[in-house]
């Protein structure tokens, strides 16, 4: 007894000192300080929403999830972007202007200067880095169009995806403009390929799988790490084209357009003096003369643009509803939570790049549309609205989209709230914001100063200045200010209430005009004429020729330097995923490619070798997938046979059939594609161990439509009906041999 009791001491002692040990070395960690009163912060942006397309700025998408924003907090009827998209996510991520960031236009139009190369500065670190740093943490959700092209695929590099820039999750589509949101191509988790859990004829939608997973992610934030704020950036690529929509929410919309643009606009401009939106003494800019009045139309037109308008309102009501279920979410735990929203209903103004006839499927004019009027909205095509209906959406101002030089391409509505921080909820601020603000506002209110070096690197000043004083109502008068914009040329200058003007081009209509000297500059006076209606460039030459210089100097400072139009399929001379390969060898199971990890193959003759081994029996299974059911071409095996389907923009399809069954066994499978004359007709060859099996003669090459590339088995969807997705290769597919000729 004496000794188990000696040894009972004695564990009691070694017990005892290991906790004091533990204790100890706990002690010695450094402790996560509580967050106290900084905020969570949620920033919303939507993507080619007009100034007033929100029924809450005149237009006629309901919004209620915005209405609520602004009714709880602050609308704001002066905040302007860059004139496209990522340019103005880089300037709002980073609180800099897009081209000090290197996005003077999106990414995927690069070129090999220091303004417009798509290369992310690392003197202009992206908040998040300094958020996360500060304690938060960080999600990026939806669309991200801010990373080189050449870097997208799943061999990175990934230092200037969302993870690399400070973000601790992403998930959403890598550098689409917009995506199929019935059946999206470009879907990322992190930096990893992921597949949408749905499929068509499901209830699957893009906009409400990025908010599904948004409300997932805080609810694991909250789980695990409450005592942690949060930075939620949530991008949703809606309204962007193609225009995606259940059908339920378009008939809440039919029979509302039938008045035509030039009565709508004036309908939605009586509205908004009524609202409050714009001043009592604003006047309507005219119609452009590039967009023909609604009554010269004929009946079928008519029929078709107004249905283009009922799809794209109803397109704008569903994202809002879907943003609703995040926001209620986010205060799900306390309704006075201390979180700041930002809701910013729109990345650049209306869209009008499709030109007068919208756009279906790159069938031209109004009576190919007509045929498919009742598909619009679903998963079987690509369609936009005319460029009259982004007119209409940036009522009272001229033009839209692309156009920085004037408001109609820079003005959206933004509302911010933060429940029992913002004074009087419910009050407009009148005063000239940018997006390079957003930025400064977060780390003012989030007390997270920019450092002054960020990975080793010496940090630009922010552009942005803070608007936070706008919650306390504290500003008697506007703040001095001055902001340039400039987007493919067309250019601005805007200071303390004046505004200087050069449009360079109308975006639907190409080529650009060539050089810059001969832009005319008009001159606006804001404090009488809040929509841009009367150019006072005559009566004002000293203070246009001030503006001008002013402008010079800013364009200098942020390289915006060389001016440059951007033609479209040009060889800029960008790098790309593919580099300077002519062959490339793949070896299954390989992940979903983006389709730009090749070459553009309908610009070149080229071969495809499959060796395989082919299981007796072998009768349905994919070699080669490039594109969706919106374009491109297959190579498969359907019954036993091979087969080349060629799908032009989803309205042309050719198939070509072997003329015999692949045997069982080793095999060498082989497809050709040999252009005629360098134009874009050519012939298509089969061959199984080299014995020709076919041949046929299409017009044009596929061109891969929002879709991906498949190494047997497909992705995204399929190029025709013939197959379903994956449709895995059955048997061996050792190696796929692109070659280009």
């Amino acid at each position: 007894m004496g000794n188990k009791r000696w040894l009972v001491s004695r564990v009691g002692l070694v017990v005892a000192a290991m906790l004091l040990a533990c204790t100890a070395g706990a002690s010695g960690w450094a402790q996560e300080k509580p967050s106290g009163s900084r905020p969570n912060i949620i920033v919303v942006l939507l993507d080619d929403v007009g100034f007033s397309d929100p029924a809450g700025f005149g237009g006629l998408a309901q919004m209620p999830a915005f209405d609520s924003v602004a009714r709880d907090g602050l609308r704001f009827t002066n905040f302007n972007t860059t004139g496209m998209c990522s340019p103005t996510r880089a300037s709002l991520l980073s609180g800099r202007n897009h081209h000090a960031v290197g996005f003077g236009r999106v990414a995927d139009w690069a070129t090999g200067t220091p303004g417009y190369d798509a290369v992310w500065k690392a003197d202009a670190a992206p908040i998040a880095k300094v958020l996360s740093h500060a304690g938060y943490s960080t999600a990026a959700i939806g669309k991200w169009h801010n990373t080189p092209e050449w870097e997208v695929s799943p061999a990175g590099p990934f230092d200037r995806w969302p993870t690399g820039l400070g973000f601790d999750y992403f998930y959403g589509i890598m550098n689409h403009g917009g995506d199929n949101h019935w059946e999206p191509a470009s879907l990322y988790r992190n930096t990893t390929p992921v597949e949408a859990d749905h499929r068509q004829g499901s209830s699957y939608h893009l906009t409400a799988d990025f908010v599904d997973d948004a409300i997932q992610w805080l609810r694991t934030h909250r789980s695990v790490a409450p005592q942690k704020p949060y930075f939620l950036y949530l991008a949703t690529g809606a309204v962007h084209a193609p225009h995606h929509v259940p059908k339920e929410w378009i008939e809440k919309y039919k029979g509302r357009f039938d008045q035509g643009w030039d009565a709508l606009r004036e309908e939605i401009f009586a509205r908004q003096k009524t609202l409050g939106i714009v001043p009592a003494d604003a006047v309507l800019t005219p119609r452009p003369p590039e967009i023909p009045a609604w009554s010269a139309l004929d009946e079928a037109q008519r029929k078709v643009f107004a249905r283009q308008m009922e799809v794209f309102a109803a397109y704008l009501a569903h994202t809002d509803h879907e943003i609703s279920r995040l926001l209620n979410e986010a205060a799900a735990d306390d309704p006075a939570s201390n979180t700041v929203v930002f809701y910013v209903a729109g990345d650049n103004g209306a869209s009008g790049m499709e030109g007068i006839h919208g756009y279906m499927d790159a069938a031209s004019g109004a009576p190919a549309q007509l045929e498919h009027l009742d598909e619009l909205g679903g998963p079987l095509h690509f369609n936009d609205y005319s460029s009259a209906w982004a007119w209409v959406g940036s009522t009272p101002f001229q033009w839209m989209k692309q156009v920085a030089s004037h408001f109609g391409g820079l003005r959206v509505a933004m509302a911010v709230s933060w429940p029992g921080r913002i004074t009087a909820p419910g009050r407009t601020v009148r005063d000239f914001a940018h997006v390079n603000d957003v930025a400064a506002t977060i780390l003012e209110v989030a007390d997270a100063p920019i450092p002054a070096f960020v990975d080793g690197v010496r940090q630009r000043a922010l552009d942005g200045s803070s608007f936070a004083d706008t919650f306390r109502g504290e500003r008697s008068s506007a703040p001095a200010r001055t902001q340039y914009f400039e987007m493919l040329g067309n250019r601005a200058l805007y200071q303390d209430g004046w505004i200087a003007s050069a449009r360079h081009m109308t975006p639907w209509i190409k080529p650009y005009p060539e050089g810059f000297d001969t832009d005319r500059w008009e001159l606006y006076n804001l404090a009488e004429d809040f929509s841009q209606f009367h150019d006072v460039a005559a009566a004002y030459p000293e203070k246009l020729e001030a503006l001008k210089q002013l402008f010079d100097e800013e364009a200098r400072r942020n390289n915006v330097y060389p001016l440059s139009n951007y033609v479209e399929g040009r060889d800029y001379g960008a790098p790309t995923v593919a580099g300077n390969r002519r062959t490339f060898s793949y070896h299954p199971p390989v992940q979903r490619l983006p389709t730009k990890s090749l070459p553009r193959l309908a610009k070149s003759s080229f071969s495809v070798h499959a060796h395989a081994r082919v299981a007796a029996g072998t009768g349905d299974c994919m070699l080669m997938a490039y594109g969706s059911r919106l374009g491109g071409f297959a190579w498969y095996m359907r019954e036993g046979y091979l087969v080349f389907s060629n799908n032009i923009n989803g309205r042309e399809r050719v198939q070509l059939r072997s003329s015999e069954p692949v045997p069982a066994g080793t095999a060498l499978l082989q497809l050709s594609f040999k252009r005629e004359n360098d134009g874009p007709a050519g012939a298509i060859e089969m061959h199984v161990n080299g014995r020709r099996v076919a041949r046929g003669h299409i017009d044009r090459l596929g061109s891969p439509v929002l879709g991906s590339l498949g190494v047997g088995q497909a992705f995204t969807s399929p190029v025709d009906e013939s197959y379903a997705v994956p449709y895995p290769f059955q048997g061996v597919l050792e190696e796929l041999t692109v070659v280009m000729d």
